[in-house]
């Protein structure tokens, strides 16, 4: 009953989207959970059927899905941003939107994934150029540039890695300057509404989420600490008002020096926070007194982390791919208390892949070739097949999975894999 609670009360949050869509990077619900019925339990040792497959440049950015149509961001590093608009049916290329934005980072391509909206599609790129752009026409409605627009001064590392979070009539992402925190646009017009005070850290690459505290929208967003170890410092997790971008609430004791993985609402007003680089995890509990918000530490375990994807929740259970520079723990399950269940490790490895819940069930890919059906369960890895889709590379990018047919992006190829029946 609880979960389902959250569930509903999650929905109510976003945007009402088509049965058969992937609208935004991690589903409708933007937690990687599908409604989707009648998954295959079982496959041919070639893996599921592949419906088509289309070449795309290095990058990590997931397809979305909307409307018949596939939206994914590329990008030249010699020239700039290209939004690709394929037919869901046939791969075939429909139309492009491209622009100006030359600018090289470590890890060639683009990272993120765009975002549709009734007849709009919002696309952040590397340097931070936020467009809006008419379905109908191709041709953008309005731009900024979340970063040069709040003083931003050199480009983080690995750019800008916003993900356009689309709520009610606006359009929510975090430049991480000194000039502001959090921004809200008009989807329409592109006019400012809000920008929050400069948060607490350094710029990092997480995307707002949202998380249900007493019956109301929180918006959270996690920045980068200073320092490295035991000297990181300054990083903090902060709850927003979505309505005007005021800072309702912040925690400090989780120190990431690369946040990546957005906060995942974890119910009851519990916030499971997760990462990499000797962060591992923590758990925070947001509850309301009057006008004023309180924060409680329940637990922090280094032994549960993420290092590109947020965790699944499924039940009173987590799951998380924890490869990163630092440990080999693959595939990772934990309890609602914090208490690891179990891990694959190198048996089978799982290393930055994307994950999607359905059926009661996993897909995830294992950051490099092969595909995984997994059974979900508390008492162990219970896998029920696997395939090799992909070409060997960083193949991390998030997946869609729409109308029975999951999406899978390689530093390669896009391939459409029929997985339900």
């Amino acid at each position: 009953m609880r979960n389902l609670l959250i569930i509903l009360l999650i929905a109510m949050a976003v945007p009402s989207v088509a049965a058969a869509d992937w609208p935004w990077i991690y589903g409708p619900r933007r937690n990687n959970t599908s409604d989707q019925k009648g998954l295959l339990r079982s496959w041919p040792a070639s893996g599921p059927r592949v419906l088509w497959t289309v070449p795309v440049s290095p990058g990590f950015g997931g397809p979305a899905v909307s409307g018949g149509s596939v939206y994914l961001l590329e990008r030249d590093e010699r020239v700039g941003d290209t939004l690709r608009v394929l037919d869901f049916a046939t791969g075939k290329e429909v139309w492009q939107f491209a622009y100006d934005a030359p600018g090289q980072f470590m890890f060639t391509g683009s990272r993120t994934t765009p975002t549709i909206d009734g007849e709009r599609v919002y696309i952040t790129g590397a340097l931070g150029d936020l467009h809006a752009i008419d379905i109908k026409t191709r041709k953008a409605v309005w731009r900024k540039n979340i970063w040069k627009d709040f003083g931003g001064g050199e480009l983080p590392t690995w750019a800008i890695v916003q993900n356009p979070l689309v709520h009610g009539g606006l359009v929510i992402v975090a430049p991480q300057t000194s000039g502001a925190g959090v921004v809200a646009y008009d989807k329409l017009t592109g006019q400012l509404k809000w920008q929050s005070a400069p948060l607490s850290g350094t710029t990092g690459y997480v995307t707002p989420s949202f998380v249900n505290v007493a019956g109301e929208d929180h918006l959270v967003m996690i920045t980068a600490a200073v320092g490295r170890g035991r000297t990181a410092r300054n990083g903090s997790v902060n709850g927003l008002d979505p309505r005007n971008g005021r800072i309702l609430w912040t925690y400090g004791n989780w120190q990431n020096i690369i946040p990546v993985p957005p906060a995942v609402d974890a119910g009851d007003g519990r916030i499971l926070i997760a990462g990499a680089y000797g962060a591992g995890s923590a758990m925070i509990q947001i509850e309301k007194d009057d006008s004023s918000y309180s924060v409680t530490e329940l637990f922090k375990n280094p032994d549960f982390g993420s290092h590109t994807q947020p965790p699944i929740v499924h039940g009173d259970h987590f799951y998380s791919q924890y490869t990163i520079n630092e440990r080999s723990d693959g595939l990772v399950a934990m309890n609602i208390d914090g208490q690891v269940k179990w891990k694959t490790e190198q048996q089978p490895p799982f290393v930055r892949g994307g994950a999607i819940l359905a059926d009661g069930l996993l897909l995830a890919t294992d950051g490099s070739t092969k595909l995984y059906l997994i059974d979900p369960s508390p008492s162990g890895f219970k896998p029920l097949a696997s395939a090799v889709v992909l070409e060997p590379g960083d193949n991390w990018a998030p997946l869609a999975l729409a109308d029975g047919k999951l999406l899978v992006r390689g530093q390669k190829e896009l391939k459409v894999l029929q997985v339900a029946q």
